[in-house]
């Protein structure tokens, strides 16, 4: 049979902006060494990818070519060729890049991806507007609302991406978890049997469900003790990661 695949979410799951979770490198680990496949899903599109596998190489999770983002999702849905007005951070200019489309930061564009980046401002705003009011397609990277750090949630993607919308007028096609091109990525890597493991019900576990995969819930992040009952209904929950696998392998 083939491999049980472990899609894993990042901030929340194996850390809090820059602080490792305790335990989640021996989870993935002892994962690994049962045979089982991982593969990390994130919505956060402004790292770039080899960041993102360096950070988790820190922490001891070696992750080449395993980390899956928003961006790489949201470059999918725009042709090689066209031009793509970035709204966003450097992961959505790589993988534009790689997508053989062209990214730019001002001007007529066919589309415009907007994700989380901390520079935000009137002007950007602005820009993207004008763009999409011009007929650029509005894809957003993800639309979750917060993102989780260690003094507490703060703004996310989704965010920036309904002030584009709003201001346009026109509603963003979502490429990250829960929707499909994210789907499909995973899908395509990790095959038809597997286990989403997040912090947020109403991304991760959706995502689990699109996905036709389990959804594990852990504590780590956005959701807490105190917010269950959650919808949908997690398959299993547990306080992180670790505790979860230990569970899963007693």
């Amino acid at each position: 049979m083939p491999p049980v695949t472990w899609v894993l979410d990042l901030d929340g799951v194996v850390w809090l902006a820059d602080q490792p979770l305790p335990g989640a490198a021996a989870a993935v680990a002892r994962l690994r060494e049962r045979g089982e496949r991982v593969l990390f899903a994130t919505n956060n599109s402004a790292a770039l990818l080899g960041d993102q596998e360096a950070k988790l190489e820190r922490l001891g999770i070696p992750a080449g070519g395993d980390v899956i983002s928003s961006a790489v999702a949201a470059a999918q849905l725009v042709e090689p060729g066209e031009r793509a007005l970035v709204c966003g951070g450097p992961g959505i200019v790589e993988a534009l890049t790689a997508r053989g489309a062209v990214p730019v930061r001002d001007g007529d564009a066919d589309a415009v991806l907007v994700g989380f980046h901390r520079d935000f401002d009137y002007e950007r705003l602005r820009i993207a507007t004008r763009a999409v009011r011009g007929g650029a397609r509005l894809i957003a990277t993800n639309d979750d609302a917060t993102y989780p750090t260690p003094d507490g949630p703060i703004p996310g993607g989704g965010a920036l991406a309904a002030a584009v919308a709003y201001a346009s007028g026109v509603r963003a096609q979502v490429a990250g978890k829960p929707h499909a091109a994210m789907a499909d990525l995973v899908r395509a890597v990790g095959g038809d049997d597997g286990t989403v493991v997040g912090d947020r019900p109403e991304t991760d576990g959706a995502f689990a469900r699109a996905l036709g995969y389990r959804f594990a819930l852990v504590l780590t992040g956005v959701t807490a003790a105190g917010d269950l009952p959650v919808e949908p209904t997690p398959d299993l929950v547990a306080e992180s990661l670790a505790t979860l696998v230990d569970g899963a392998t007693a």
